[in-house]
């Protein structure tokens, strides 16, 4: 039986942890929701992440994942930007960086915050039956956004992502799972109406309708998830995006109503994310790691973040940037950044003519597989 004063110690303590949301809903999910994640992984839209086949049984509901789980307390966390992600596209010069990872890595930041919130629950919840939990961000096997849009925290966008009435688009998740019941909240409707802003503004075209994504064509994908080769095809649309892409969840109409976040360690260093490419390709793997240290972006590594640098600055129309791309092409120990250099160096070049003339000082192979398909 659910205790009527738990839910009021939830509510508590998520305005004490200064959660920006705090909904409860049972952990059941329908199997619509574990049908279209099936959908998506035999279309192979899921592309390099083998980890979401590899967990789907555990993944399609919280009750393979943890059988002794009733009820999820979801818990939403703003990071609303102070300015319009989408006129960053316009300088060339930047190195665009995805909104959420303008600050701490959000995975720590609301973890801890989880640990702490569960912690003070069991202490105050009634004894008379152990309480058991578990905490989760999104780097564990759990559909969170089908749970908060159950929940009644705001619905998953025709971009697939969670829309809230209240924040837009910009809500981080965290998920406690309770082996107990309580008073559960309502779910949210969809609100997206006939609006296609999302699938329309996609640079790659990686909608194939609404709520069906291709993560193989996602910016987001293609510079954060993908360890290979960008293909020909998203190299120009990428634009000056080095760390993922906001302009789907930017250009939703239902922002009117966010709010810029108030978490200082999403807030306090957004201004320090507007690095230009020249900065941003000089950095070697020891430099890379000390400017990213706590940020999400470390994760990637640096030749992958410097392959992300040599796409922009091949669509920057800055020649400035020639001579740290020689050099990244000369001396970089990584295939993957010298041949991105290859890329950008021809698109820099008034002609193609540069490169083949020089070739023989530039020291490139021409049975040299990775730099061949990056300059074709």
């Amino acid at each position: 039986m659910a205790n009527k004063n738990s839910k009021k110690i939830i509510n508590e303590l998520a305005k004490e942890f200064k959660f920006d949301v705090c909904k409860v809903v049972d952990s059941s999910l329908p199997s619509v929701i574990a049908d279209r994640l099936k959908e998506f992984i035999v279309s192979g839209y899921h592309g390099e992440m083998k980890w979401m086949e590899e967990t789907f049984e555990r993944r399609k509901s919280p009750l393979n994942l943890w059988s002794e789980t009733k009820s999820a307390i979801v818990l939403g966390l703003n990071y609303g930007p102070e300015s319009d992600p989408l006129e960053k596209n316009n300088n060339k010069s930047l190195g665009n960086i995805s909104v959420y990872a303008q600050g701490k890595d959000y995975h720590d930041v609301i973890k801890g915050k989880l640990k702490l919130f569960a912690s003070k629950l069991i202490s105050k919840l009634d004894k008379e039956h152990e309480t058991k939990v578990k905490v989760f961000v999104d780097t564990a096997p759990l559909m969170e956004k089908p749970l908060a849009q159950k929940s009644g925290m705001g619905w998953q966008g025709k971009h697939t992502n969670l829309v809230s009435r209240d924040f837009g688009s910009w809500l981080f998740i965290g998920v406690i799972l309770v082996n107990k019941i309580f008073d559960y909240d309502i779910p949210e409707i969809d609100h997206c109406g006939t609006c296609e802003k999302c699938i329309n503004i996609c640079p790659t075209d990686a909608f194939d309708g609404p709520n069906k994504l291709d993560a193989r064509k996602c910016i987001s994908y293609l510079t954060i998830e993908s360890k290979n080769i960008i293909p020909l095809e998203y190299r120009k649309a990428i634009g000056n995006k080095v760390f993922g892409c906001d302009d789907c969840l930017a250009v939703c109409p239902w922002n009117k109503y966010a709010k810029t976040s108030s978490e200082i360690k999403f807030n306090d260093s957004q201004y320090d994310y507007n690095f230009s490419l020249l900065e941003l390709l000089k950095l070697n793997d020891q430099d890379f790691r000390s400017k990213f240290k706590g940020s999400p972006i470390k994760r990637i590594g640096r030749d992958r973040f410097i392959r992300n640098c040599c796409i922009a600055a091949g669509n920057s129309n800055n020649i400035k940037l020639l001579p740290d791309l020689i050099n990244l092409l000369l001396n970089d120990q990584s295939e993957l950044v010298r041949g991105a250099a290859v890329w950008a160096l021809n698109q820099l070049a008034e002609d193609n003519v540069v490169l083949e003339t020089k070739r023989e000082h530039l020291k490139i192979e021409k049975n040299d597989l990775v730099l061949r398909e990056w300059k074709c």
